[in-house]
């Protein structure tokens, strides 16, 4: 416990950092409007391929015998492309509404 409480005393400039970054993104995002949640939140979504390469290349300095840092490197590749994937599959999807459809004859 007092290892936790001395990390947070050399570490608060990052906390207020921290807690300023979450302030400032809930006032954003509870200024967007509707229409435009879906398409911030796809570019957002596909944004997340820096996630991916940060966690490549933390796997790539751990060590081998390192499993926890192997392992939530890991799962941060495959939780950060599926991210990705799936803000490029609501992207695909957004913009198919916005093609013309054929006029039947």
């Amino acid at each position: 416990m007092e290892s936790i409480l001395e990390y947070i005393g050399n570490n608060m400039e990052m906390i207020y950092f921290l807690v300023l970054a979450i302030l400032l993104g809930v006032e954003v995002i509870s200024n967007v409007p509707a229409i435009l949640h879906t398409p911030l939140m796809s570019g957002a979504n596909a944004i997340h391929g820096v996630v991916v390469v940060g966690a490549i290349i933390v796997m790539l300095q751990a060590s081998p015998d390192n499993y926890l840092a192997l392992s939530v490197g890991f799962l941060a590749v495959v939780v950060g492309m599926l991210n990705v994937i799936g803000g490029f599959v609501v992207t695909d999807r957004m913009l198919e509404m916005f093609k013309k459809k054929p006029k039947k004859s």
